[in-house]
C-alpha cells in the first residue's frame, strides 16, 4: 500500500465505501421481506446490519496494519496529515458526517484513547451545519385540490407495492375517516392542503411505514401510515398517525431500527427534526440504522453540555443496583450505568455475562420495551463535573473502570449510556389511583410484548423498570435476561404433608433455569393493593401455561405482532 497520506485516507474511505455498500445491500431488501412475508429473515437482516459496522472497521484496521511498518500508520502523528488529506476526498460527498465517524472508528482501533485529539480526528465535525440541498429528491408532493379522498388515492396508487392492496377502497375511507379526526376544519377545506411524504417507504418488523407531513397555511402535522401484510390477503393500512407525540413513540429510543434507502442521511434526519422537534439529531440517526452515526452526535452534545454549564454528575435516583452503578447529569436526559467490581452475592453472574446480555439488546428486537444503549470505552472528565459524593461512590463500586488520572482527569474505561427514565417504583409511590391503574397495565404489557419477543426479563422488579415522558412503561436493567425459550417454567408441585409447606427450603428439585410464575405476585408487589390490581389486569402472568404457550408458539416460527401505535 502507497503510503502518502492521500493514499493512507484513501484507503480508509475505500473501507467505508464499502460499509455503505453492503449497509445498502441489507436495507434495500427490506421491500422484498415485507412482500414475501419473510418475518423471521427481517429479524436476521436486522441483526447484520448492526454487526456490519463493527465486522467493518475491523476488517479495514486489519489491512491497514498488514503493512504497517511501511505505512507508518501506527505511528499517531502521521495522522494530522492523513485527516486533512481525507477531509479533501470527502468534501463533496453527501454522507460526509458518516465518513467521518468511520475515520474516527479506524483511529481509535489502532490507537490508544489518549492518542485522540482534534488533529488526529474529528471530535468535532468539519461539516458545514448548513449545505446547499442535494439532487436527490427526498420527498414528493400530493395536493388536494380540496378533496381528502382525491388526496389519499394519489397516495396510495404512487406507493404501490408488488403485492396488491387487499382493500384500497376501505382503506381509503379508514384514511379519509383519521384526517377528519386529526385535522380542523379549515384545513381539511383548503385545496392547497399538501401531503410530503419520504420517497423512501420505511421499514421495521413486519411492517411498513409511509412518512412525512400535511401542510396548510404555515401549519404542519405529522402523516404517518402505517401498512401490514397479510400473507392470505395483501397490503393493508393499519391506521394513521397525526398526532406528533404517538409518533414520537414510533422513533422512541426503544424501538428497532428502521431499515429505509437513504443516499443522503443529513437531509433525511433533517426532515425527520421537522416533524420531532424534540427529538436530538443523534436519536433520529440512531433511528434510521446509523447508530454509530447517533453515538458521535451524543458525545458532541454531552462535551458541548459540560463546556457549557456547570453541571456535575449525581448518583441516579432509585434502589441502588446490585450489578451497576448509575449516574446522572440533571440538566442531560441520560443515565451513564457501569459494571460494579463486585456484585451482590445473590447475583450469579461475571462482568463478561453483564456485557454479552447488554450487547444481545442491541441486536435484538426490543419491540418498545428495552431502552436502546450505547456502548463507551475511555471517557474522559474533568474531577469539577463530578459532584464529590458520585464520585467518592464510584470509585469505591467500581475502582477497576473508574480512575484518577494526572490532572484533575477522571477516566471511566468501559460504560453504557441510557434514556433517563423515572424508575416505575418511584413513579408509584406519588402516583394517583388512574395513575397507578395505568402504569401497572401497561407494566404488564411490558412483560408481554417482550416475552412475545423472545425475551424473557429475569428480574422483573418494579425498580427495573423505567416510566418514559410518554407515559410507557420500558425495562433498562439486562443483566438477568434470557431468551424466553431458554426458562423452565414449571408449576409448584403439591406438597405431601403440611410440614413440607412450612419447611424453609423448597420441597422439589429446583434447576438453574427454573421459574415458577406462582411465585411473582408476592415477588413483585409488597404493596398489597397493587399487587390485586397486578392480578385483576395480567393474572395469567402467574401461570405456567401462558409462559409455555408462548414458547412453542416461538419455537414454531411464529413472529408475534406488536405494534409501535394504537390501532
Amino acid at each position: 500500500m502507497p503510503n502518502s497520506p492521500t493514499a493512507i485516507a484513501q484507503s480508509i474511505l475505500d473501507g467505508f465505501d464499502q460499509y455503505r455498500r453492503l449497509f445498502r445491500d441489507i436495507t434495500e431488501g427490506a421491500r422484498a421481506r415485507f412482500e414475501l412475508a419473510k418475518w423471521a429473515d427481517i429479524q436476521s437482516a436486522s441483526t447484520a446490519r448492526i454487526n456490519l459496522y463493527g465486522e467493518q472497521v475491523r476488517h479495514t484496521a486489519q489491512w491497514l496494519k498488514a503493512d504497517a511498518e511501511e505505512s507508518g500508520i501506527l505511528d499517531s502523528s502521521r495522522w494530522p496529515a492523513i485527516r486533512l488529506a481525507y477531509i479533501d476526498l470527502i468534501n463533496d460527498r453527501f454522507d460526509g458526517e458518516l465518513a467521518e465517524t468511520w475515520y474516527n472508528s479506524i483511529f481509535t482501533r489502532l490507537h490508544r484513547y489518549d492518542q485522540i485529539s482534534d488533529e488526529t480526528m474529528f471530535v468535532h465535525s468539519t461539516r458545514p451545519s448548513t449545505r446547499p440541498p442535494s439532487r436527490i429528491a427526498l420527498t414528493r408532493g400530493f395536493i388536494s385540490d380540496g378533496s381528502l379522498e382525491d388526496l389519499v388515492r394519489q397516495i396510495m396508487q404512487e406507493y404501490e407495492f408488488d403485492v396488491p392492496w387487499a382493500q384500497p377502497v376501505e382503506d381509503r375511507a379508514l384514511v379519509v375517516d383519521k384526517l377528519r379526526q386529526g385535522l380542523p376544519d379549515w384545513a381539511q377545506q383548503d385545496h392547497g392542503l399538501t401531503a410530503e411524504l419520504v420517497q423512501s417507504v420505511f421499514y421495521r418488523n413486519k411492517g411498513a411505514y409511509l412518512i412525512g407531513r400535511l401542510l396548510s397555511q404555515g401549519e404542519q402535522w405529522p402523516f404517518v401510515l402505517p401498512l401490514i401484510h397479510r400473507e392470505n390477503r395483501g397490503v393493508l393500512v393499519d391506521t394513521l398517525v397525526t398526532d406528533e407525540a404517538e409518533v414520537s413513540i414510533i422513533f422512541s429510543f426503544t424501538r428497532s431500527y428502521f431499515m429505509v434507502d437513504t443516499p443522503v442521511p443529513g437531509e433525511l434526519v433533517a426532515f425527520l427534526k421537522k416533524l420531532l422537534p424534540g427529538k436530538h439529531i443523534a436519536e433520529l440517526y440512531t433511528a434510521i440504522g446509523f447508530y454509530r452515526q447517533g453515538k458521535s452526535e451524543f458525545y458532541r452534545a454531552l462535551i458541548e453540555h459540560l463546556d457549557s454549564t456547570d453541571d456535575q454528575f449525581i448518583m441516579a435516583p432509585g434502589v441502588r443496583g446490585m450489578v451497576m452503578s448509575v449516574f446522572t447529569l440533571p440538566g442531560f436526559n441520560t443515565v451513564f450505568k457501569i459494571i460494579k467490581d463486585k456484585f451482590a452475592p445473590s447475583k450469579n453472574v461475571d462482568r463478561a455475562t453483564v456485557i454479552e446480555k447488554y450487547r444481545l439488546v442491541k441486536r435484538h428486537d426490543r419491540v418498545g420495551r428495552m431502552a436502546d444503549t450505547q456502548e463507551f470505552a475511555d471517557f474522559r472528565f474533568p474531577r469539577s463535573s463530578f459532584e464529590p459524593e458520585c464520585l467518592r461512590e464510584l470509585l469505591e463500586v467500581a475502582p477497576t473502570t473508574v480512575r484518577e488520572e494526572a490532572n484533575d482527569i477522571i477516566l471511566i474505561r468501559h460504560c453504557w449510556t441510557e434514556r433517563r427514565m423515572t424508575p416505575l417504583n418511584i413513579y408509584l409511590e406519588s402516583a394517583g389511583e388512574e395513575q397507578t391503574r395505568a402504569a401497572l397495565q401497561d407494566y404488564g404489557m411490558a412483560i408481554k410484548e417482550l416475552a412475545a419477543a423472545n425475551i424473557f426479563p429475569g428480574d422483573m422488579l418494579l425498580k427495573n423498570f423505567g416510566v418514559t415522558r410518554h407515559g410507557r412503561v420500558v425495562f433498562y436493567d439486562y443483566d438477568e435476561i434470557s431468551y424466553l425459550t431458554e426458562v423452565n417454567f414449571r408449576k409448584i408441585p403439591e406438597a405431601m404433608y403440611p410440614e413440607q409447606e412450612m419447611a424453609s427450603e423448597p420441597w422439589y428439585s429446583v434447576g438453574p433455569n427454573d421459574v415458577f410464575p406462582e411465585e411473582f405476585p408476592v415477588f413483585l408487589f409488597a404493596d398489597i393493593k397493587q399487587r390485586r390490581l397486578f392480578s385483576q389486569l395480567h393474572g395469567d402472568l402467574y401461570e405456567a401455561d401462558y409462559w409455555k404457550n408462548l414458547q412453542e408458539q416461538i419455537v414454531a416460527g411464529k413472529v408475534l405482532d406488536v405494534y409501535p401505535y394504537r390501532r
